[in-house]
């Protein structure tokens, strides 16, 4: 009896442990794994509330300082080259010929103080709440309310054909390399980051400059905005300004000297 009684146990319990087995395995698994997340959201957030918690850094934030820092990078950069241009000008071996040649090449790559007779033109977003002012015309989308890289571009392109020589986009100098993009509503010039609205000011004649605006088709097409979903457009003659050197780096990879 005893062993007719321990066989059913001793053939059933074996039995028995290889069919839990599988689950009490996956149960401790499962309990591992919640408390290696917790762990790791704790480590993460060092106590603090990872999505209420005002010090991490939004991405706004980050451009803006990357911003302000190529900026003060620039103002360095156009120190020391100062510093550079003083010490070789002391004894270069140069005859004034050349000193002159090179003053004027400067001039043109835009390295050097402009001044001159100037016309500034103002570009600014619509009012969010804009509507179509003239008959005939679509509610705006929030594309047609906002300042776009084209425009930028075609109003430096109009300066440029109407005689311009030279050309400030808010305060950074305009020069061969210069790329005028737009991310969003934001403009990246050099570097650095810029909010509507937008400054563009050109030295050179103010009739001209004035002319060349209007008869740039692409100015036209944006003036159809101005009129009938309130885009921001100001142009005035400034008089005399005085336009910074461009201070920053200059990448290329092929140059050749301009031919005079």
């Amino acid at each position: 009896m005893s062993n007719s009684a321990d066989s059913p146990g001793t053939g059933s319990t074996p039995e028995r442990a290889r069919r839990f087995r599988p689950v009490r395995i996956l149960t401790a698994a499962v309990f591992a794994l919640a408390g290696l997340i917790f762990f790791t959201s704790f480590n993460t957030a060092k106590g603090t509330n990872i999505r209420t918690d005002t010090s991490l850094l939004k991405l706004s934030d980050l451009i803006d300082e990357r911003s302000r820092k190529n900026g003060e990078l620039d103002e360095t950069n156009g120190t020391l080259r100062k510093e550079i241009e003083a010490l070789a000008e002391r004894d270069d071996g140069s005859t004034k010929a050349e000193d002159e040649k090179l003053a004027a090449l400067e001039k043109r790559a835009g390295t050097q103080k402009l001044k001159g007779e100037s016309l500034t033109v103002t570009l600014n977003d619509a009012p969010p709440d804009a509507t179509a002012k003239l008959p005939g015309y679509p509610e705006p989308q929030p594309d047609y309310l906002v300042i776009h890289q084209q425009d930028l571009q075609a109003v430096v392109n109009a300066l440029w054909q109407g005689g311009a020589k030279g050309i400030k986009v808010m305060d950074q100098r305009l020069i061969s390399t210069s790329a005028v993009r737009c991310v969003g509503n934001t403009l990246i010039l050099q570097g650095r980051v810029y909010s509507p609205p937008y400054k563009i000011t050109a030295v050179g004649d103010p009739d001209k400059l004035q002319k060349a605006l209007a008869a740039s088709p692409a100015i036209q097409n944006y003036m159809v905005y101005v009129n009938v979903y309130g885009l921001g457009w100001k142009v005035e003659e400034n008089g005399p300004v005085t336009l910074p050197g461009y201070s920053g780096t200059v990448d290329l990879h092929y140059a050749k000297p301009v031919e005079e």
